[in-house]
């Protein structure tokens, strides 16, 4: 018997972005599989899977598992990257380690490799959607290459993979997040609350993507979007969704630059 909630895989769920977005999804009555490659302290309601997106095999079987078990997949929300403490600084990238290259796998590949299993499971649903976590990085320099081409890249993957789609029930879609509110970022702001709250104006809780991809997949117009890439503090004034303590979050386009529109243009 399938499960008649709507069916979520959420990569990178352990912390930040992945969390907080497997955590709004669950809240709003979603049957959530989050992965990570530690997932000790699982969001409440989220069915935890400890898994290394490197590992094409486990993938593999996450997707298997979900299929077994629902007979379907609504959404697959493509978040896993590896992001290390030393991205930000302002080192050209040869003098950064250059580990920093590993979101091209775990970020970039990864983001295909789960989307081509998870593709039967969608085309299986009445619905489904694929959405891509990404940023301006995509368009302006922000932490270098490495994570600029992984932004980048995943906004053409909703693109490109809107295409093959076509004529099909499934949509995919890049949402650029804001500056996120994550809970390690709270922290560095712990001793002087003021400067977090001025701070928080500009940002985005984690739960706030979550938010916006119950509202987009739920929407009769999805279709209209799909190869986009979107920003998601626009999607919110779509939706007339606010954020913590009915915050509305600014969208950052003219500071930091516009989404690429897709090209009409077809080549096979």
């Amino acid at each position: 018997m399938t499960d008649p909630a709507p069916v979520a895989v959420v990569t990178g769920a352990s912390r930040g972005a992945g969390r907080g977005i497997a955590t709004a999804l669950a809240a709003n009555r979603w049957r959530v599989y989050g992965t990570g490659r530690s997932m000790r302290d699982a969001p409440d309601g989220v069915v935890a899977v400890p898994l290394d997106h490197r590992d094409d095999a486990a993938v593999e079987r996450l997707f298997a598992r979900v299929g077994q078990e629902c007979g379907r997949l609504d959404v697959l929300v493509n978040n896993a990257a590896i992001i290390s403490d030393d991205l930000i600084g302002a080192a050209p990238f040869w003098e950064k380690p250059r580990e920093l290259a590993d979101v091209l796998d775990v970020g970039l590949r990864s983001s295909y490799i789960a989307a081509w299993h998870a593709a039967p499971l969608l085309l299986a649903a009445d619905r489904g959607l694929i959405v891509f976590t990404s940023s301006p990085g995509s368009v302006c320099y922000m932490h270098g290459p490495a994570y600029g081409a992984q932004k980048a890249g995943v906004d053409k993957m909703a693109a490109d993979m809107a295409v093959d789609f076509r004529g099909t029930a499934v949509a995919t879609v890049s949402i650029w997040m804001g500056i996120l509110l994550t809970d390690k970022l709270r922290s560095a702001f712990q001793s002087n609350p003021d400067a977090l709250a001025e701070f928080a104006e500009q940002a985005e809780t984690p739960e706030f993507t979550g938010h916006l991809i119950d509202a987009l997949y739920r929407d009769p117009g999805l279709g209209e979007l799909s190869g986009h890439t979107v920003i998601g503090a626009e999607l919110a004034q779509r939706y007339g969704i606010t954020d913590e303590g009915g915050r509305r979050p600014p969208s950052h386009r003219d500071m930091l630059g516009h989404p690429r529109q897709p090209s009409s243009v077809i080549v096979r």
